[in-house]
C-alpha cells in the first residue's frame, strides 16, 4: 500500500480534493478547456490558500517542515473540506508514525482480534448483555469486532463462528457473501465503511494492521479499490440501514455509534427500529433459555453465510 505512507497519503488526499473542484467552484477564472489535470491546479490552490507553490509542492510530497494549524485551516477552506475532512487533513499533516501503542486493545499477538470480548471492559460487556432487544456491538481499531450481544447475533449472524481474522466489519462488508446479502443499501454501507477506515488511516497511516487489511481488501474486491482510491473520509455516528433478513424479512434499523470516553479507539454501535418503521426485531429476540451466562448462544445460531436461519427464530 505505497500511497499510505504518511507523506504520500497527505499528498494523495490533497490531490484527490483538488481534483473534485473546478476553478469556477472557487471563484477563479477558467483559463481554457484543455487542462492537463482534473480540478484545481496546484498553483490555483496555493493562490487560494495564500502559500507558495513550492511550499504546497513540498507539503504534498511529505518533504515540508511542520505545517502550522493556520496554513492547514487556509488549505481546508480553499478546498471546501467538510469537518471530517479537515480533521483528517490535520491528522495526516501531524505525520504521526505507528508507535505500537494505543491501538492494540482486543488484538492478539498476531494482530488479529482473537477472543470475543477481549480488551472490552467488563462493565461494557455487561451493558451489551443487558440490551436484550437492542442489537449492539463494540468495534476497535480498523473496525475489528471486539464484542457483541445475542441480539446482534440474531440480526447479523454468529460472528463467534468466524475465524478471528474475519471478525472485522470491512472484511464482512466486502468479502462475506452472506453478510453482503443482508443489506439492500450495500452501496451506502460500503462507502461508509471505507470512509471510516480512511479516518483510521489518518491516525495511523503505516500501522501494519491497517496496511495488511487494505492490501487484502484491495486484492479481493474491485469495489473496495475504487472506493479507497477516492480518499473520502467519513465518521458515520448515526443513520439508517436497510436489511433483508432470512427470518424477519425487510428491516429498517436506525443506528447510533458512540466513541468511548475512556478509549477513543473503541466504539459502541446500537440499532433500533425507527418510530415510523414496523417493529419486527421482537421476532428475533432470543429467549432467556438461549442466553447462557457467558453471553454466547448455545443453540444452532445463524452463521451469516446465508445457509440456515438465525437461532433467534422462535416461531416454531
Amino acid at each position: 500500500m505505497e500511497d499510505e505512507r504518511t507523506g504520500s497519503a497527505l499528498g494523495a488526499f490533497l490531490r484527490s480534493r483538488r481534483a473534485r473542484l473546478t476553478p469556477r467552484d472557487v471563484g477563479l477564472p477558467d483559463t481554457g478547456r484543455h487542462r492537463r489535470v482534473p480540478g484545481l491546479r496546484r498553483e490555483e490552490l496555493a493562490q487560494l490558500a495564500g502559500v507558495s507553490v513550492a511550499y504546497l509542492t513540498r507539503l504534498e510530497q511529505g518533504r515540508g517542515p511542520n505545517v502550522s494549524a493556520e496554513v492547514l485551516d487556509a488549505i481546508a477552506r480553499a478546498l471546501r473540506l467538510t469537518a471530517n475532512e479537515h480533521a483528517h487533513l490535520r491528522r495526516l499533516a501531524r505525520n504521526r508514525p505507528y508507535a505500537g501503542a494505543g491501538v492494540s486493545a482486543g488484538l492478539g499477538a498476531d494482530g488479529t482480534s482473537d477472543t470475543f470480548g477481549t480488551g472490552v471492559r467488563d462493565a461494557l460487556r455487561q451493558l451489551l448483555d443487558a440490551m436484550e432487544t437492542v442489537p449492539a456491538y463494540v468495534t476497535g481499531p480498523f473496525l475489528d469486532l471486539l464484542a457483541w450481544n445475542p441480539m446482534a447475533t440474531a440480526v447479523f449472524g454468529d460472528w463467534s463462528r468466524l475465524p478471528p481474522r474475519e471478525r472485522n466489519i470491512a472484511r464482512l462488508v466486502f468479502l462475506s457473501p452472506g453478510h453482503r446479502r443482508l443489506f439492500t443499501d450495500l452501496g451506502t454501507l460500503a462507502a461508509d465503511t471505507v470512509g471510516a477506515l480512511r479516518l483510521d488511516a489518518g491516525c495511523f497511516p503505516d500501522h501494519p494492521r491497517l496496511t495488511g487489511l487494505v492490501a487484502d481488501l484491495s486484492a479481493a474486491s474491485p469495489e473496495f479499490r475504487v472506493l479507497w482510491a477516492r480518499h473520502d473520509v467519513k465518521e458515520q455516528s448515526h443513520g439508517t440501514r436497510r436489511l433483508r433478513h432470512p427470518v424477519a424479512g425487510d428491516l429498517v434499523l436506525a443506528f447510533e455509534s458512540f466513541r468511548l470516553a475512556d478509549d477513543s479507539d473503541q466504539c459502541l454501535t446500537t440499532f433500533h427500529t425507527p418510530p415510523d418503521a414496523p417493529d419486527v426485531l421482537r421476532v428475533l429476540a432470543p429467549g432467556p433459555a438461549s442466553r447462557p451466562a457467558n453471553g454466547q448462544r448455545d443453540d444452532a445460531a445463524w452463521d451469516g453465510s446465508g445457509e440456515g436461519v438465525p437461532s433467534g427464530d422462535r416461531r416454531g
